[in-house]
């Protein structure tokens, strides 16, 4: 069993959907979790109130009020890639995300996840991500150290203002291998759930999801591109390349969803956050910063550069 060190929060809803306890909207809003295993955790005083009161299973559902809980899985995957620090000051920690590391915890992942190892890093329990990046996708991540730093931190983000720029690997369709350089493309299409909910899809609509995608370099069938996301909804740029034809290499969603396997760490998604660049909205200063890693399939890229 493997228990998770730092508390999960939840808000309680502002209007009660028919809760009388807060032992109901816990069974409910996780259904997937059994009432049993809430009943112990209760007891085991795993759930409480932000301020570290312990409920029972008998207190009654209170909107809008903060809740922890622990979260616990009985077998955790073990992730064998270091991440890095490549920065940090009083206001940001910007992190080198390894392949296969999901940056906070979800589903069987607790304690092996960027956020809670750098928070046993650096013992600094306020660090928040302020954006995402898929488990299977390395590179870069910015995390808000202080309360203080986070609304300016997130309004990067909503104001587009932050240059984001991905490197992928593809295999190439026919035609464009046979087509001079340089490849560019604008998309602009829309990104809806899809099902099952974890993946999305392109539908009909209103434009929601803009990228530029440009293929830069090209060694025995397989693409180097350049990809500059400008909105930000979720497998955005797996998908983009999935519409080109071209899917992103190990892709186990795009285009086609595979069954569930153990973790094949030899072939990541070649997919890498690779460039991170804003203004740093407390100090002013231009900040820029470059992740570490590669991606595989673009080793043995030689030849045909641009």
């Amino acid at each position: 069993m493997s228990i998770a060190r730092q508390a999960s929060e939840i808000t309680l809803p502002a209007v009660n959907d028919g809760w009388q306890t807060v032992l109901q909207f816990l069974c409910s809003q996780f259904p997937f979790i059994a009432e049993q295993t809430w009943r112990e955790r209760i007891v085991q005083h795993k759930v409480h109130w932000f301020e570290g009161e312990a409920i029972t299973e008998q207190t009654p559902f209170m909107p809008s009020r903060r809740l922890c809980y622990y979260r616990e899985v009985v077998s955790e995957p073990v992730i064998p890639f270091e991440h890095h620090i490549l920065y940090q000051d009083e206001h940001i920690l910007v992190a080198d995300k390894p392949h296969f590391l999901p940056v906070t915890p979800g589903g069987e992942y607790v304690n092996e996840c960027l956020l809670a190892r750098l928070k046993r890093q650096t013992g600094i329990d306020d660090l928040v991500p302020v954006h995402r990046l898929d488990r299977e996708t390395a590179g870069l991540v910015l995390f808000s150290v202080t309360p203080e730093s986070r609304a300016q931190l997130y309004q990067l983000f909503s104001a587009g203002t932050v240059l984001k720029t991905y490197k992928a690997a593809a295999r190439l369709t026919q035609d464009i291998q046979n087509s001079p350089f340089p490849q560019h493309w604008h998309i602009e299409n829309r990104i809806e759930k899809a099902q099952p909910r974890f993946i999305n899809a392109i539908v009909p609509g209103a434009v929601n999801a803009v990228s530029d995608i440009t293929l830069s370099a090209q060694y025995n069938g397989i693409g180097e591109f350049t990809l500059r996301p400008h909105s930000g909804k979720t497998h955005q740029l797996r998908l983009h390349m999935q519409s080109l034809g071209m899917p992103i290499l190990h892709d186990k969603y795009y285009p086609r969803l595979l069954a569930k396997t153990a973790l094949q760490f030899d072939n990541p998604l070649q997919l890498l956050a690779a460039e991170l660049r804003f203004i740093h909205p407390l100090t002013q200063a231009e900040q820029q910063f470059y992740s570490t890693f590669s991606l595989n399939a673009l080793r043995p890229m030689n030849k045909k550069l641009l």
